[in-house]
């Protein structure tokens, strides 16, 4: 797994924000994937925010450090290459791209020495055309048509776990083991063994023709599990209470 902060990471760049308490969650969602460089455009309740600082709630960090800007121009100046988030349709030339691919793409030009910017408008009806003409690409969600209007926190946490993705190396799955470890080949083989001999004594494989298949198929089936060696005690110890209680009642009938 990658380090929880990156040396070489986008700035996010929340224009015009009208809410403290969504300023606050977009960075809460930021220091989640580890990114904390937030510069913050014109905020219309001034700044510093103490709202904004309560939702941030661990994150306050960037707060204390975020840049404070008059307008987009002067929060992109040192940037080389500027993506801006929208959800409708601009009419303009330009690249249209979903988070995934362009948080790719950012950490391919971080790597090379580039400065990356994501310009995330407000809340209530996104960035001005103004301030997507100055971008280099969009990126576009692909949500839902018919309510394709995301919170600014939610826009913020969904690229934030983009770029994150982007460079991380957790396997898409891993295997608990609580205590124990996988059984060994020849502990299945026991198992299987002791399974068909309390079997057989129960008649299980009848006809004896289809005895060989029967047992086959057996094997096959332990052989598709991933038993533990706690799976394979905890059948030996069912098969052996089957077979005292089995005995019990012979006995007392």
């Amino acid at each position: 797994m990658t380090d929880l902060t990156d040396a070489r990471q986008p700035t996010f760049i929340l224009v015009r924000p009208q809410m403290g308490e969504n300023i606050g969650a977009a960075a809460r969602a930021m220091w989640n994937f580890g990114l904390d460089r937030m510069r913050v455009v014109a905020p219309r309740d001034g700044w510093p925010n103490e709202r904004a600082v309560a939702l941030a709630s661990g994150a306050g960090r960037l707060l204390d450090h975020a840049g404070l800007f008059d307008d987009v121009p002067a929060a992109i100046a040192d940037t080389t290459y500027v993506f801006a988030t929208t959800a409708r349709p601009r009419g303009m030339t330009m690249p249209v791209v979903t988070p995934e691919h362009a948080m790719v793409q950012a950490r391919a030009m971080l790597a090379a020495g580039g400065k990356v910017a994501v310009l995330f408008g407000p809340e209530r009806a996104g960035l001005e055309n103004a301030d997507i003409a100055r971008a280099n690409a969009i990126i576009s969600v692909p949500v839902n048509p018919d309510f394709p209007s995301l919170n600014l926190a939610q826009c913020v946490l969904l690229c934030a776990y983009e770029f994150r993705r982007a460079g991380d190396t957790t396997p898409p799955e891993v295997m608990e083991l609580a205590g124990t470890d996988f059984a060994t080949g020849a502990e299945i083989a026991a198992l299987g063994d002791h399974i068909e001999a309390r079997l057989e004594e129960a008649g299980f494989f009848f006809p004896p023709l289809k005895a060989e298949g029967m047992r086959r198929s057996l094997r096959q089936i332990w052989g598709r599990l991933p038993l533990t060696r706690a799976d394979v005690q905890t059948l030996h110890g069912m098969f052996r209470q089957m077979v005292r209680w089995a005995e019990g009642k012979r006995r007392d009938g």
